[in-house]
């Protein structure tokens, strides 16, 4: 059984929404004038019948507080000077490995949306990531205006720099493959630019694009990717988290990322130890965002830049995703550790934090029998033994070997 997602606009009347016999549960999308305001997952029985009544009893109790704020935010929109900083040139980068499909899907999603953006120039850059046939070009092939790109070198960051010197634009936004683009990315994305022309880099709203199975259920449950539905702005220091920003993870995720592209290459770009797939999928957007924060620039999470993010299928699929975000949580936290001296405190208490807070999560788990959340957690906590057991050293050396093969 699953989800059926449904995008509801509540500035005009609600129809019902009805499930099929193979849904018991809706995600609802809730947008006002077009502008996203809410997520819910509400469960029901199987080919149930949610009534306009019931769908305007939820948003009054659930979305009203947002509607109020994008009232306000017109309102201050339309009050604005006219007069407004230049946005920068855009390029829009995917990397990619094997997944053709999911890649002409996200291709699809910003074709319909690139006519008419406030950037002054918008470019998409495909990094084909040492696909093993020729089906990422001919995808790309399918669509105008696409720069494929070719990366023999096996591994997301490595991927990830391609983009960056192969692009142009002076905003370089980054998409996973296995995302589609809210049809007001662009304008959120712009909108964030517009209103923090000092920022180093941007994340944004990550929404589930299916509810099919148990393991996207669970998932999204647990919290997914989600940031929330309120802008946020990260600064090198706050006051209210005395380890900050060695937590980056709260900026955002990476399949939906943004930077400052002169920042970025002044940066070194991404660290190719970090993200280089199987071995160790994790931790590059970590390091990312911690590197754009320590450079004195801000990073703005923005939900009207949103996409919508093909969650991990299996029961099985899940539990090793958690076991990688142990795994690059704990590469990033060594790796940071040791480059950034100044910080190594903070660095030594977010290790002791992390695993003190997923032992806690275990008790919890093993006193409320829920066996799945057990399981869940044991894997990230080993993903993180395993990370601080020498992982990014390990990684180090295997990067070093595939630069050399690759001369």
């Amino acid at each position: 059984m699953g989800y059926k997602i449904v995008d509801i606009e509540l500035s005009i009347p609600l129809a019902p929404v009805e499930l099929a016999p193979e849904h018991d549960g809706v995600g609802l999308i809730a947008r006002w004038q077009g502008r996203l305001v809410g997520f819910e997952m509400i469960a029901l029985a199987s080919a149930a019948i949610l009534s306009a009544e019931q769908l305007k009893s939820i948003a009054d109790e659930r979305f009203a507080d947002r509607i109020l704020v994008a009232k306000m935010d017109k309102e201050l929109l339309r009050r604005r000077p006219v007069g407004q900083l230049p946005l920068p040139s855009l390029s829009i980068a995917i990397c990619t490995k094997d997944r053709a499909e999911r890649l002409s899907r996200l291709l699809g999603s910003l074709d319909s949306i690139r006519l008419g953006t406030a950037f002054p120039s918008v470019e998409v850059v495909v990094v084909d990531n040492a696909s093993v046939d020729s089906s990422t070009r001919e995808a790309v092939g399918r669509f105008k205006d696409v720069l494929y790109v070719f990366e023999p070198r096996p591994g997301l960051d490595f991927a990830r720099n391609a983009a960056l010197h192969s692009s142009s634009g002076g905003l370089i936004a980054y998409l996973d493959d296995d995302v589609v683009v809210d049809r007001n990315w662009l304008d959120g994305l712009a909108k964030a630019c517009r209103d923090n022309p000092g920022a180093g880099g941007f994340t944004g709203l990550v929404l589930p694009l299916r509810l099919d199975t148990e393991a996207q259920i669970f998932f999204e449950r647990r919290g997914g990717f989600g940031r929330g539905f309120r802008r946020n702005e990260f600064h090198n220091t706050r006051f209210d988290n005395a380890l900050h920003p060695v937590g980056s993870g709260i900026l955002g995720a990476g399949c939906n990322m943004a930077f400052d592209r002169t920042l970025l290459v002044s940066l070194g770009g991404f660290d190719e130890a970090l993200d280089t797939g199987a071995p160790l999928p994790g931790g590059g957007d970590l390091d990312i965002f911690y590197r754009v924060l320590r450079s004195g620039r801000p990073m703005i999470y923005e939900p009207e830049y949103a996409v919508y993010h093909e969650h991990r299928e299996t029961i099985e699929q899940l539990r090793r995703q958690y076991w990688t975000w142990g795994l690059g949580m704990m590469a990033f936290l060594v790796k940071s550790r040791r480059t950034d001296g100044e910080l190594k405190a903070r660095h030594r208490g977010m290790v002791c934090w992390w695993f003190f807070d997923r032992l806690k999560a275990l008790a919890r788990a093993a006193r409320k029998l829920q066996g799945r959340d057990l399981r869940f957690g044991i894997a990230e906590l080993w993903g993180g033994i395993y990370g601080l057991a020498g992982e990014y050293d390990r990684s180090r050396i295997r990067v070093q070997r595939i630069r050399e093969q690759n001369r």
